[in-house]
């Protein structure tokens, strides 16, 4: 049978990738960034086969026209490349992730499934730093955390606890890493597409919806939006949360509303469920390489791994 051998969680922010010469002077900026690298040289040292890649879109893949609440790229899968991610082809373990998608229905699940899926920063970005020659082959799974209604968080625990009831039954004999993409705390300028008040609002509704064929042409603006938000973090739940998580425990979390959630850390935060799956699948205690609340980025800043029980 194939394995879990590792796991693997982090942040992300794509102006770490187009500004870094903004935050260059700020502590807490190279102690995320060296916890990236402690983590890339963690997952490396695992020797993976392939690596389950669990983190969320920001509609430069999947849009309002049609969002599914989880969604599998089976076959051809190509970032999206924005703001200096990876983009084009990004290899695939098909097989794998076939039997994932079988097994996410067997388990009571609805998954989408795609043979030619784009991914944004939601996958690339831990992708970019954590692999970086990208010479593994992945499974993206992607969960809708942006566009209600999203998933309670216990069921993403039950999506991490398939991913790896199907690693350990596929009979491949493989060494599967699992890596968790986003959070922690932090809130977006981003309307409930059900309440587009203001002419931002309006603008990102219809970027979310008509971007499948035109995303690149919404990019100015959409980043300008967001360069302009004030910064919403809460260290204390982000500490609290990387507790749970070195505990084995992530209970007093998985409690937590949708609603909670957004409430206490921002609707940033929903991007925890991809954490979450990840420490079902992996199954283990986590260890925080790194916490930085870096405002410049909007985000609670941490790197987590793993190891299985």
């Amino acid at each position: 049978m194939s394995t879990v051998v590792a796991g693997v969680a982090a942040s992300h922010s794509t102006l770490m990738n187009t500004h870094w010469a903004e935050v260059d002077h700020l502590p807490d900026a190279h102690r995320f960034r060296d916890g990236l690298h402690a983590a890339r040289d963690y997952l490396a040292e695992k020797k993976p086969d392939a690596v389950v890649v669990i983190g969320s879109n920001h509609f430069r893949g999947l849009f309002l026209d049609l969002m599914p609440s989880i969604t599998v790229g089976v076959a051809e899968v190509n970032g999206a490349g924005e703001a200096q991610t990876p983009a084009g082809p990004l290899p695939v373990d098909t097989a794998l992730a076939k039997s994932l998608v079988d097994g996410l229905v067997q388990d009571g699940f609805d998954p989408a499934f795609s043979l030619r899926l784009t991914v944004d920063h939601g996958i690339t970005h831990s992708l970019q730093h954590l692999v970086p020659d990208l010479d593994v082959p992945i499974v993206p799974v992607v969960l809708n955390m942006f566009a209600p209604p999203l998933i309670p968080l216990p069921r993403a625990r039950a999506i991490g606890e398939t991913v790896r009831r199907v690693i350990e039954a596929d009979g491949a004999d493989k060494r599967v890493a699992v890596i968790a993409s986003g959070g922690l705390s932090h809130r977006l300028p981003w309307p409930d597409w059900a309440a587009a008040l203001s002419d931002d609002d309006r603008f990102l509704v219809e970027a979310w919806l008509n971007g499948r064929e035109q995303w690149k042409e919404f990019e100015v603006r959409r980043r300008q939006i967001i360069r302009a938000a004030e910064p919403d973090i809460n260290p204390d739940f982000d500490r609290d949360f990387l507790a749970q998580l070195a505990a084995g425990d992530l209970s007093p979390t998985l409690a937590l509303t949708n609603d909670e959630v957004e409430k206490v850390a921002g609707n940033g935060a929903q991007e925890i469920r991809s954490w979450i799956a990840m420490a079902a699948a992996v199954g283990g205690r986590g260890r925080t390489l790194a916490y930085a609340p870096v405002d410049e980025w909007l985000t609670g800043m941490a790197v987590a791994v793993v190891d299985p029980a």
